[in-house]
């Protein structure tokens, strides 16, 4: 069996022609058993329907066997010229054919420095083609992010049109001033709040200054 490389031979068949030939023997080789197994069962039947017969089993298995080894030499002999045949003349690609795929090579040539210049170029765009798809996917996330801001604006827009509203049905033309009004009213209440806060601590810190008076207790008769 041959072991020259023929990459290019499967790169056209999709497969190695040594194996192609390999499963060819095989296939040879188990149809030549199969026949010889064949050929001894004839001669047996034969042999026991003879009368007076004195060849055993035993000489005919040995007659079968010497014969398959001397068809194994011729075959294997036969064999090997038509590998040689087959994989000069059949499953081989002359040295002067290029395959449809590769035609752009011959077209296209360049060295090696070449090569390592526009794989590392190619290796920049990756990255390149990377970054820039991070950064969109970024870009998207920010454009959905703002699209719920801007609901959340239009819902604050309507209320405060609602309000607007209100206070111009009640009076109160300027909506900034009604703001202001309620800003300094609610700071009043808090000041408010706080004195109380203040002056109710107070009184429970005066209160539990002061001595308690115990009522005299009665001398019993």
């Amino acid at each position: 069996m041959s072991v020259r490389a023929m990459c290019y031979e499967s790169q056209l068949f999709e497969f190695t022609p040594q194996t192609c030939i390999l499963r060819v023997y095989i296939a040879f080789q188990d149809y030549l058993f199969e026949m010889v197994l064949v050929v001894e069962k004839v001669i047996m039947k034969k042999l026991e329907s003879m009368q007076g017969n004195k060849i055993s089993h035993f000489r005919v298995r040995q007659s079968t066997e010497k014969y398959l080894h001397f068809m194994r030499e011729r075959f294997n002999f036969l064999f090997q010229k038509m590998e040689t045949f087959l994989l000069n003349l059949v499953l081989s690609i002359p040295s002067n054919v290029l395959l449809l795929e590769d035609k752009v090579h011959s077209q296209y040539s360049y060295s090696k420095e070449e090569f390592e210049h526009l794989q590392a170029e190619t290796e920049n765009l990756e990255k390149k083609c990377k970054a820039e798809s991070l950064a969109t996917q970024r870009l998207l996330a920010e454009l959905e992010e703002q699209k719920h801001v801007q609901a959340e604006l239009e819902k604050i827009l309507t209320w405060f049109k609602g309000l607007d509203k209100i206070c111009r049905e009640h009076g109160n033309i300027d909506l900034k001033e009604s703001f202001g009004f309620m800003t300094q009213t609610t700071r009043k209440l808090q000041d408010t709040v706080t004195e109380i806060d203040m002056k109710h601590k107070k009184t429970k810190v005066d209160g539990s200054t002061l001595t308690p008076i115990c009522p005299r207790n009665r001398k019993r008769k």
